[in-house]
């Protein structure tokens, strides 16, 4: 939800297009002190259509555009797997915030969980972590009928998101 989606999966540097408002967004966690950590699911690597050495370059842009606007990604996890792999890390399990649980001593109930999708919502409640719905990618409005999981709130993006978590939050300063 930092950046744009694509039917076509996002496989270069190039096609990477981070949303407005989306590097303020982080900056402004990240000086309220708040661990700002990605995970996300990328089947394009299972389906063939791009290596992990390409998820990397990816990776590398991301890190380079946040901080060119003063912004701070502490740590990414990805799932390299496809959605019938049976795996326990790709969303909406919650392998991938355990493993930042375990890496960086997160409180997960402390935490929020911001996304763009279904199993975006369901893993960081599995995880119990408070959720946002943002409707910035696949999900343009709130349908509760395809959620098995409801959000516990809902924005229109990252921005709104981020101003509802640091109104909401303690500092962690």
């Amino acid at each position: 939800m930092l950046n744009r989606d694509s039917e076509d999966f996002i496989k270069t540097p190039e096609e990477l297009e981070l949303l407005p408002g989306s590097v303020e967004s982080v900056a402004r966690l990240n000086e309220a002190g708040f661990l700002c950590v990605v995970v996300t699911n990328q089947s394009g690597i299972a389906r063939g259509l791009f290596d992990e050495s390409a998820l990397s370059l990816l990776h590398k842009k991301l890190n380079a555009e946040m901080a060119l606007g003063g912004a701070r990604i502490d740590a990414v996890y990805y799932c390299p797997h496809g959605p019938d792999d049976g795996c326990d890390c790709r969303k909406p399990s919650t392998g991938m915030l355990m493993k930042a649980v375990r890496e960086h001593n997160i409180n997960l109930a402390e935490s929020w969980m911001v996304g763009d999708r279904a199993g975006d919502i369901a893993c960081g409640s599995a995880a119990g972590c408070r959720t946002i719905l943002v409707l910035t990618g696949k999900t343009q409005e709130y349908d509760s009928s395809k959620f098995e999981v409801t959000p516990d709130y809902v924005r229109a993006s990252v921005s709104e998101a981020v101003g509802l978590i640091l109104s909401t939050s303690p500092s962690t300063d």
